[in-house]
């Protein structure tokens, strides 16, 4: 039996072809969407990473402002002039003792008059001169040389407290003041001095008290 081979027509290959046409468009749209979501991606990561990249800008900016803020308050002439206000106060006050040990004060007049007259009431009803003497006179005047020997202690201790205080307590980042340190050694200075001249008075060493001196023969 003869078998006579199959003839493909041209309209067969025809259908064939149109076929093959249709179904190209379906898978077009599937490419496209591909396509956008593949490039929309690195699209939106390089935004995500710009956004990372400027953070550290602003937060060096911020830290940058908080910077300068320290240094302008560092630089302000108000913070510089509050530090040390206490020990330059202290080292004023040293020195203001010193002085007033020296030169003497209105306690010392007061306590001066108080032992004058206390003398007074003591040698009312009679005394010897030698005893008015030092009743009246040399009470009072070592009254006087007791108080600006007080007032000389003071400046001393005032004077070194202000000069020693850096050394203890939390250590400041700014140095004391040098018209600080000198005003306390003034009154350091001041104060050993007035130590130095009350205690003299107070033992009659620069000058003893007036001799009652013999009395006349009659």
């Amino acid at each position: 039996m003869n078998t006579t081979p199959s003839k493909t027509t041209d309209a067969d290959t025809t259908a064939a072809t149109d076929e093959v046409t249709d179904d190209a468009p379906a898978s077009a749209p599937a490419k496209d969407a591909l396509a956008k979501d593949t490039t929309g991606t690195p699209s939106e990561a390089a935004a995500a990473d710009a956004d990372s990249a400027t953070a550290p800008d602003d937060l060096a900016e911020q830290t940058g402002e908080d910077g300068d803020g320290d240094e302008d308050l560092e630089s302000d002439p108000f913070v510089a002039a509050r530090h040390g206000v206490g020990a330059g106060a202290a080292a004023v006050v040293s020195a203001a003792l010193g002085v007033v040990a020296l030169t003497g004060a209105w306690t010392g007049r007061v306590a001066a008059e108080r032992e004058t007259l206390i003398g007074q009431i003591k040698t009312s009803g009679g005394g010897s001169p030698a005893q008015q003497i030092s009743e009246i006179y040399g009470d009072a005047w070592h009254a006087t040389a007791l108080v600006n020997g007080v007032f000389a202690v003071l400046a001393l201790l005032v004077g070194v407290f202000v000069l020693v205080r850096p050394a203890f307590g939390t250590p400041s980042e700014k140095p004391q003041p040098t018209w600080v340190r000198a005003v306390a050694l003034a009154g350091v200075a001041l104060g050993v001095l007035g130590v130095l001249i009350s205690a003299g008075m107070y033992f009659d060493l620069f000058a003893a008290l007036p001799s009652a001196g013999a009395p006349a023969a009659g």
